[in-house]
């Protein structure tokens, strides 16, 4: 058997997986890349395991094995974890996921720049101008 087919395809399927988690917004179809790659790496394993037999007998096969519990794994926390977020967020959109930790009592930033600062003597112009019936 020629290896050269297999290596290309693998190369292939993890190029598009690489291209598939830089550019995907939609955290499903970034864990979808995920295993894309994992699946070209079982490729690769088990065509060196043909080609080379003399290393160490199935051993691609039994890393390949090792990859499909790992990426079984992977897919049942990173669904877990999508679920969650869209619980959570109502969308899954991996760029609207905050990276740092907000603390108790912390604003969130405003998106247009800076928080405007209050006037006056520390109060809010808003609070105690009107009844609270025309608020």
């Amino acid at each position: 058997m020629r290896p050269v087919i297999p290596y290309v395809t693998a190369a292939l399927l993890f190029g598009l997986g690489v291209y598939g988690v830089l550019r995907r917004r939609n955290a499903v179809l970034v864990l979808m890349a995920v295993e894309l790659m994992l699946n070209a790496v079982n490729l690769i394993l088990v065509t060196a395991d043909t080609t080379a037999r003399a290393v160490l007998p199935h051993g691609g096969q039994v890393f390949a094995l090792f990859v499909i519990v790992l990426a079984a794994a992977e897919i049942g926390v990173g669904l877990a974890i999508v679920l969650q977020l869209y619980r959570m967020r109502a969308s899954v959109a991996v760029d609207e996921i905050p990276l740092a930790e907000r603390r108790a009592g912390e604003v969130e930033p405003h998106a247009g720049g800076p928080v405007p600062a209050t006037t006056g003597g520390g109060a809010s112009p808003a609070a105690g101008s009107a009844p609270e019936g025309q608020r």
